[in-house]
């Protein structure tokens, strides 16, 4: 258990902007992210160290699959407290949307290729 106070601090619309805008460069679907590279974006979304959601992702190898489908009951089972659910729910959803707009960027190709 993290010895931090507040890991996931409310964030700003220009730091969701800013979140979204490095999602948009990332050449990666978060689909095919591995354990590592979850470990990664989560490290750097929730700026302390040990926190339960970094030691989740390894104890429980969370795959960028199984991080799109997260939802409230999954993080209240990882023992992720109450008042930061929301953020952490928020983020998803971001992620969520990302990998829905290449899911539909792909099918357009593949329609309207010459």
């Amino acid at each position: 258990m993290s010895n931090c106070t507040r890991v996931w601090p409310q964030r700003s619309k220009r730091d969701r902007l800013h979140f979204k805008s490095v999602l948009m460069g990332s050449s990666k679907r978060v689909s095919y992210w591995s354990v590592d590279e979850v470990y990664d974006w989560v490290s750097k979304q929730y700026l302390c160290e040990q926190t339960t959601l970094q030691e989740a992702v390894l104890t429980h190898a969370i795959s960028g699959r199984a991080l799109l489908r997260m939802g409230k009951h999954q993080l209240d089972r990882l023992g992720i407290e109450p008042e930061w659910q929301q953020e952490i729910l928020q983020d998803l959803l971001l992620l969520r949307v990302q990998e829905e707009l290449e899911n539909l960027n792909d099918i357009y190709s593949e329609c309207f290729s010459s």
